[in-house]
């Protein structure tokens, strides 16, 4: 049994959802989203909540129950608020540029590495050092994040690379000198 398919969703103002045979449409005033049902679960719109309700009981159906209303879910808040994920690069002469539609960062190689920004995807840079990467879709927002960020992940040593807002990295001691 799933905890969170169990719980209705709701559907704030200004967010229309539609069950079209076998997949769910949300519109709201950032865009519009769509998700394909998954096997062995129904939706039904009641009010301002969406429920979903899975038929039998099986493993497979009960992970499908709440993948499909964790998807929804955040498809709502998409299509209302939009998501974002903010990069910080750290290092002596790291910066990262917007030309046209791709992203230029400047991050200790021989050559300027370029990232090209995906359809659905916004991205802008703040003080050359800040990348806030924003969407509708969660999914494509954290993989342009996840993307841009292995490009150089932050070393334990000096603490250079590229990182996610507010996250922590583990430092370590260098070499020390032998006595």
């Amino acid at each position: 049994m799933s905890k969170i398919g169990k719980k209705p969703i709701e559907i704030p103002t200004g967010v229309t959802v539609k069950l079209e045979s076998g997949i769910l449409r949300v519109t709201g005033q950032k865009g519009e989203l769509t998700l394909p049902m998954l096997q062995g679960v129904s939706a039904k719109i009641e009010g301002n909540q969406l429920l979903f309700n899975s038929a039998k009981k099986t493993k497979q159906e009960s992970a499908n129950w709440g993948t499909i209303s964790a998807l929804a879910r955040n498809a709502i808040e998409g299509v209302s608020a939009g998501f974002k994920k903010v990069l910080e690069i750290e290092g002596v002469g790291f910066k990262a540029a917007l030309e046209g539609k791709s992203l230029t960062l400047n991050i200790g190689f021989s050559h300027p590495v370029k990232f090209a920004i995906p359809e659905g995807v916004t991205v802008a840079v703040e003080k050359s050092t800040t990348i806030i990467i924003s969407g509708i879709d969660k999914h494509m927002v954290g993989q342009a994040a996840a993307e841009i960020r292995s490009l150089k992940k932050p070393e334990p040593y000096k603490g250079k690379g590229i990182r996610y807002q507010g996250e922590v990295v583990r430092r370590k001691a260098g070499k020390k000198v032998a006595k």
